[in-house]
């Protein structure tokens, strides 16, 4: 990839739009531009110019044509805006052309360029030239393509803020302190003749510590983190007829699940997308666990199962009109130790001894004699519990915030104020975090400091790596080839 050449690529998605965008970047983008363009006034930097596409007289070349090679024929009309280096987005100089968006002239304007020495853009080449150029750091060259990649609002918020270099100015004081420490044994080490005098082993623990506990709350919020970049997978399980599909239906906001009164109704996994507080989160809605009646059934638990074992945070489903029983509890028994919910459905009906008009009877154990069991007899009965009417959607806003309370955890107000969203930026913070207890158990076996140092300079270089200064081009390939052609 040679960065000093001109490069061209479509800009905006493929297909047909109302406008369709071709960028130009590099130190012949104008020079290749204008022979294809009629303007009505010069290009100015930063200002937008309405002309047309023409085709230029030199593309007529070696082609059979009606007209005359000079006649520079109307293509399309179309609005210019010129950025002149280093005030753009590369720090080159760019042109980007809008024309209607049709396929056939977008690739047409491409070919053109190409004509004329420009060359087709690989993925993410827009933005790579931004960082190797010194525009943006890595970090804010990955917020770039999260931005593009958002589901939701608050994604495109969060990526927006990792653009502006949330991340880099979190991680920019705890570097700081590193470099002071280093600085300061290096001194030690090069006067040592001199009788400068060097930090005392408590001091050097010291600056370890301070360095050490906003690297352990970074690396604790990769798990909000990754939540917010990939989203949530949620399984809704119960036994059969406590309103598994209703509830889907109510969070999905939709009818999307069948419904009905017969018990067993969902026979296989119903999976929809929706947006929690701006998370997205995938609903599971299973089938009914109990003992199955036929073979279909018996698949259909067994998906079901799958779905508890996979999920992010499972909604266990009781009958709150009925008391548990055997299979309930034994629900309960496989969500121990799991993110999980209780949800006490059915609110809105009076408890009752026998099965409601309609419904047989489900108080069933393993030996036949429907033994009821309380929730407080499991020992998963410290699960937190929301009491929820799918039918009227009474509880409804309380499971929301139970879901985003347990989707937030910990992480608190600090997640505004940047945090690790992908597993390059955790692995990197966890690599600091091991060369840093390295650091301190060599302070406390009394090693020399030019080995110390050795061990300070692996915490400094993964936190380089995040942010973009001592990455080699393997791992630049790797990030940029999952960019857009065009960004």
């Amino acid at each position: 990839m040679n960065l000093d050449d001109t490069i061209v690529a479509i800009a905006t998605p493929p297909g047909r739009g109302g406008i369709g965008v071709v960028r130009l970047a590099g130190s012949d983008a104008k020079k290749i531009a204008l022979p294809m363009l009629r303007l009505n006034r010069g290009l100015d930097p930063g200002h937008a110019v309405f002309g047309e596409l023409i085709e230029p007289a030199d593309a007529f070349v070696g082609r059979p044509v009606q007209a005359e090679q000079g006649s520079a024929e109307r293509i399309d009309e179309v609005v210019v805006t010129y950025f002149a280096k280093p005030h753009s987005y590369t720090t080159d100089d760019i042109v980007e052309i809008s024309a209607h968006g049709s396929p056939v002239v977008l690739h047409h304007i491409v070919e053109l360029a190409m004509a004329r020495g420009a060359r087709l853009a690989e993925p993410g080449e827009f933005t790579m030239r931004a960082f190797l150029n010194g525009r943006i750091d890595l970090t804010q060259a990955e917020a770039v393509r999260d931005l593009i990649e958002s589901q939701t609002l608050y994604q495109a918020r969060i990526a927006a803020q990792q653009l502006e270099g949330a991340l880099s100015r979190r991680l920019q004081p705890i570097k700081q302190k590193l470099v002071e420490l280093i600085a300061t044994l290096e001194a030690g080490i090069d006067f040592a003749e001199d009788d400068i005098s060097v930090l005392p082993a408590d001091q050097i623990l010291r600056r370890i510590a301070l360095a050490r506990a906003p690297l352990e709350e970074l690396a604790a919020s990769f798990a909000y983190g990754k939540i917010v970049h990939e989203g949530l997978t949620l399984a809704i399980v119960g036994r059969p007829n406590v309103g598994k599909s209703s509830l889907f239906n109510r969070l999905v906001e939709r009818e999307r699940a069948i419904v009905t009164a017969t018990p067993g109704t969902t026979r296989d996994l119903v999976s929809e997308t929706v947006a929690i507080a701006g998370i997205p989160v995938k609903l599971v809605d299973t089938a009914g666990i109990r003992r199955a009646l036929d073979e279909a059934e018996s698949i259909g638990i067994r998906k079901s199962m799958e779905a508890l074992a996979d999920a992010d945070l499972v909604l266990v489903v009781f009958d709150s009109s009925q008391p548990l029983v055997e299979e309930d509890d034994q629900l309960l028994d496989q969500v121990v130790g799991r993110p999980a919910i209780a949800v006490e459905n059915k609110c809105d009906l009076d408890h009752v001894e026998t099965a409601a008009p309609g419904r047989p009877p489900e108080r069933s154990s393993a030996d036949g004699k429907g033994q009821e069991l309380s929730i407080a007899e499991n020992p998963s009965a410290g699960l937190p519990r929301v009491r929820t009417s799918a039918t009227t959607g009474e509880g409804i806003p309380e499971l929301r915030n139970e879901i985003l309370r347990h989707i937030r955890g910990d992480a608190g107000a600090q997640v505004e104020n940047g945090f690790l969203s992908n597993l390059r930026h955790q692995e990197h913070v966890r690599a600091s975090l091991t060369a840093l207890t390295a650091a301190r158990v060599a302070v406390e076996n009394k090693v020399p400091h030019e080995m110390l140092l050795l061990d300070l300079y692996n915490v400094l270089r993964p936190l380089d790596e995040i942010t973009g200064v001592t990455t080699n081009d393997d791992i630049l390939n790797l990030i940029f080839s999952t960019f857009c052609i065009g960004k």
